[in-house]
């Protein structure tokens, strides 16, 4: 009886943690199909034509064509690192591996802001111009830790046994690293891509401070919400972001169930 009673308080506070996350996505899902470019209820007429004037805006393709391209190659950067820093740090024993370890995830301790005006001011000093390959340096070093951590996890519950017994078969190292470990964690790796994917497709601190001239998605969007006009597109924009990003999510919690 007193763990029944226990539960109850425990199931409103998850309801009504799910409805402060998820019922404002709902309410921008409705505006995004009001006809009205004043955001009110009641909803006057639904519409599709926000998102047709989406597709027909050409600064709007461009910003997330800027966006694909930077969180395709930074995402492949970080996860290659990350596959190596994982190996790195669950087969090999040295003096450094706490400091490897700390250096990793402290992109994750870090505030984006302090992280964007440090490597602006690296950037400014090395002379570099601010450009979408500053912003893809920027996003490989935060999604460097979620590759780690994701990747790092697939090989704490790899059977070691099973890369002794290629060597003792006569493979080296390198061999069994290409014919053994890497097929057993790729979906991780998978897993660990998308997630990097998604950090840099959304990330709108350190872009704001590297984009340069040529802005990625978040900072179009937020550019764009001081024009009352653009608001219902801007509106239809964030939609079509959630939901690319949500399903992104949900594919590599896939892969990643399927790598453990």
């Amino acid at each position: 009886m007193n763990a029944r009673r226990s539960a109850i308080p425990l199931s409103l506070y998850f309801f009504g943690l799910i409805a402060a996350l998820y019922l404002p996505l709902g309410v921008l899902f409705l505006f995004s199909f009001n006809s009205n470019t004043y955001l009110s209820f009641p909803l006057r007429d639904l519409t599709l034509s926000w998102y047709q004037q989406l597709f027909e805006a050409d600064a709007i393709l461009a910003a997330a064509g800027n966006s694909l391209a930077v969180a395709a190659g930074s995402s492949l950067a970080a996860t290659l690192l990350g596959t190596m820093v994982s190996i790195l740090m669950m087969r090999y024993q040295f003096r450094a591996k706490g400091l490897l370890v700390a250096l990793a995830v402290l992109p994750l301790i870090v505030p984006y802001v302090v992280l964007g005006v440090a490597l602006l001011l690296l950037f400014s000093v090395l002379q570099i111009d601010r450009s979408l390959w500053t912003v893809g340096i920027a996003h490989t070093v935060v999604a460097l830790p979620y590759t780690l951590l994701i990747i790092g996890s697939r090989l704490a519950g790899f059977d070691p046994n099973l890369e002794e017994a290629a060597m003792d078969l006569g493979a080296d190292y390198p061999t069994t690293l290409r014919r053994v470990v890497l097929p057993m964690i790729f979906p991780a790796m998978v897993s660990a891509w998308l997630t990097a994917f998604t950090v840099s497709f959304d990330e709108f601190a350190l872009a704001l401070f590297l984009a340069g001239t040529r802005p990625t998605f978040p900072v179009y969007l937020f550019s764009q919400l001081r024009f009352a006009n653009r608001l219902p597109v801007m509106i239809a924009l964030a939609v079509l972001l959630m939901i690319g990003t949500l399903t992104l999510v949900l594919i590599a919690e896939r892969f990643r169930r399927r790598g453990t």
